[in-house]
């Protein structure tokens, strides 16, 4: 019984979430700070009873300390969901990084900063293994005074007031600063800054999504200080609610809208977009909050129809214009299209302006919609917990008068109860599939589909959860992700084939249900595109060795003896050694100084 109660509540198990808060107060080169001291004990108490695992609360730390606490911090985060690091006391900004000043710290000159100081990315790696959320708040935009009397070593190196813009690089990170970047935090009059104030306020609030939560920072903040303090963060959060604290759940039927069939045709003529469905809604529901939206959208259209008639009388009238000048018109009827033109084009921008207005007045009637409507469901959700709470408390008191009532009967018949041993087994439901086995069966239907790569296991593994959010995406479902239900099998079952896209890797193509290698014909490979491309030429390469092999081949052609050629004209010239042919460019001329054939003659080259 054990081990069944353990499997069964296995997949229920709440996130794990964990919690490191560094508070410097104690400066040794520079004055005390009284704030962060106890800025830290007020959000390690908060993080405490708002039910972290694990909270580090740390002060006055040195940079060899500063490095050892992230380092242990960052081995705890591996295994956790949830990682949250708090840090009051003294940074900088320098060339665009933000620094968190250790207690130990002199930075006596600039370049100082890069030992003695912890830069944000050490920070943010020792949160980057948290699996669902990484939370840093920095409570250190106070007045730095090392600037005043740091030493520039390069006086183009830029020292920042305050700290600067962070854009986090990894997904659901958030990064919030006691100040909006460049400007500076103020400490407060009391114990508490008005920044840990405000988080130990806010942030705690079970089921409150931090986005608002910071919202909500922010503005009593901004009231505490006069509007001279602006909290503000940094990163992005997907679309679903991200509290700190996950809300308690609460156990509801389901309740009927009752203008659930209204707001889905309005839905609908919004889909559709034209002024046909509008008007259609607006005969249907001619009164009412969504009857003046449909009107607002009709205003709209109305706009585009007239931006667009203008548009193409301008078109028109440009053209107009063209034939005009291209016939050579007179300059009287030339001036009257260029007016036209003009007063089209007028005309036009007028209208663009006005669609702009519709727009804007559509959007912010559509907006003032969700308003009432999300007040109108937490206002039935309110009424339903009310009712179910006035009649668990009527019900409960119809119990006690019951049981008051049956006592004396019970007391009564005790003789004739204690002769009597009757033992009764009430029947329980039993389940048909254990948790391995649904889980196993879950997994092996997500593999069938396509959306699960790996094999059926018993334990639902972080696998088959990324697996059941793509069947989700793909499928268009809801199903909790963090565990197997019965209601995702069934729907499993339902998919007669794959759901899930099949994603294959580089070289690869997809055919069918399985990947087959690309095959290029000869002279082709497969480029980045994973696309066949023709394989460019290679360009021949001179070498070092040409210029030394073309004179050798020089050489040994001077050296060797030319082989007889025929002159164009048929001469040939003899010698004592023999006859040959008259060399290219020369021809038979007299010599006074060699005697040739008796006759003086000789090969003459010019």
């Amino acid at each position: 019984m054990f081990f069944a109660i353990w499997f069964a509540c296995a997949p229920a198990q709440a996130e794990r979430r964990v919690a490191l808060v560094i508070g410097n107060s104690a400066y040794k080169s520079v004055p005390k700070l009284g704030n962060p001291a106890n800025d830290a004990g007020l959000i390690g108490g908060m993080l405490k009873k708002a039910g972290f695992d694990t909270v580090d609360i740390r002060q006055d730390l040195s940079a060899p300390d500063m490095r050892k606490a992230l380092r242990e911090f960052g081995t705890r985060t591996r295994d956790a969901d949830v990682a949250v690091i708090y840090y009051a006391g003294h940074g900088m900004e320098l060339d665009g990084t933000n620094y968190l000043i250790p207690t130990d710290a002199a930075l006596e000159t600039d370049t100082d900063v890069y030992d003695e100081a912890l830069p944000i990315d050490r920070v943010l790696v020792s949160i980057e293994p948290a699996k669902q959320l990484r939370l840093v708040i920095l409570d250190a935009c106070r007045d730095n005074p090392f600037a005043k009397t740091m030493k520039r070593t390069v006086a183009s190196r830029a020292i920042g007031r305050g700290l600067a813009k962070v854009e986090p690089t990894t997904p659901n990170t958030m990064i919030a600063f006691a100040a909006k970047a460049g400007s500076t935090a103020s400490d407060g009059d009391s114990r508490n800054s008005p920044f840990a104030t405000a988080l130990a306020e806010h942030l705690p609030k079970p089921g409150l999504d931090l986005r608002k939560a910071f919202g909500f920072v922010r503005d009593d903040v901004l009231k505490s200080t006069a509007n001279k303090q602006e909290p503000f963060v940094y990163g992005s959060l997907g679309g679903d609610d991200v509290p700190l604290v996950p809300a308690k759940p609460v156990a509801t039927g389901p309740q009927a809208n009752p203008q659930s069939e209204l707001r889905r045709d309005y839905e609908l003529a919004l889909q559709l977009g034209t002024r046909d469905g509008w008007e259609a809604f607006l005969a249907q529901y001619p009164d009412g909050f969504y009857a003046n939206l449909a009107r607002g959208q009709l205003n709209k259209i109305s706009a585009e129809e007239t931006r667009a008639s203008a548009e193409q009388k301008a078109k028109a009238a440009e053209q107009e214009k063209a034939r005009l000048i291209a016939e050579r018109a007179q300059k009287a009827e030339q001036d009257r299209a260029a007016a036209a033109a003009k007063a089209a084009e007028e005309a036009r921008i007028i209208a663009e302006k006005q669609k702009q207005i519709e727009q804007a007045r559509a959007e912010a009637a559509e907006q003032q919609r969700k308003v009432a409507e999300a007040a109108a469901a937490k206002a039935l959700a309110e009424k339903q917990a009310a009712e179910k709470a006035k009649a668990e408390f009527a019900a409960r008191q119809a119990a006690e008068k019951a049981e008051q009532a049956a006592k004396p009967a019970a007391d009564r018949q005790l003789p004739e109860a204690e002769n009597q041993k009757v033992a009764a087994l009430s029947p329980g439901p039993t389940s048909t599939l254990s948790t391995a086995e649904l889980s196993k069966s879950v997994q092996s239907e997500l593999r069938r589909v396509g959306c699960l790569t790996s094999s059926a296991e018993s334990d639902w593994t972080s696998a088959a959860q990324r697996s059941l959010t793509l069947f989700n995406k793909y499928a268009g479902t809801q199903f909790d992700a963090k565990l197997a239900s019965v209601d995702a099998l069934d729907a499993l079952k339902g998919k007669p084939g794959r759901v899930c896209p099949l994603v294959c890797n580089f070289g690869f193509k997809a055919d069918g249900d399985q990947c087959v290698k690309i095959t290029c014909r000869a002279g082709y490979r497969v480029g980045d595109d994973n696309e066949c491309e023709r394989i460019p030429e290679k360009k021949p390469v001179a070498t070092r060795d040409e210029p030394a092999r073309r004179d050798s081949e020089r050489k040994k052609s001077e050296a060797s003896p030319a082989a007889p050629q025929a002159n164009s004209s048929g001469q040939i010239v003899c010698t004592q050694t023999g006859c040959r042919p008259l060399r290219p460019g020369c021809k038979i001329g007299r010599s006074p100084s060699v005697a040739i054939n008796g006759g003086g003659l000789t090969e003459v080259c010019n």
